[in-house]
């Protein structure tokens, strides 16, 4: 595990949605961070995206951006 992980569930039942969001901060190895991001179906496998960041405040900044867009469309 990384620096900073969120785990993120949406389900709404009544129309199969069982959605899962997890985000992840990890150091690379040139000195710059990685925002590892994966999403599905809960209990499938999921799809998985890195974004490079050169600070670590950066990834922390687009962690929360993407935390806060989650929030708004239903995920917990």
């Amino acid at each position: 595990m990384g620096v900073g992980n969120i785990y993120l569930i949406r389900t709404e039942p009544e129309a199969n949605l069982h959605r899962f969001y997890r985000v992840d901060i990890v150091p690379g190895l040139f000195g710059n961070w990685g925002l590892i991001r994966e999403w599905g179906r809960v209990g499938q496998g999921g799809q998985t995206r890195t974004d490079w960041f050169d600070t670590e405040a950066d990834a922390k900044d687009a962690r929360f951006e993407l935390h806060m867009k989650k929030a708004k469309r239903g995920y917990e």
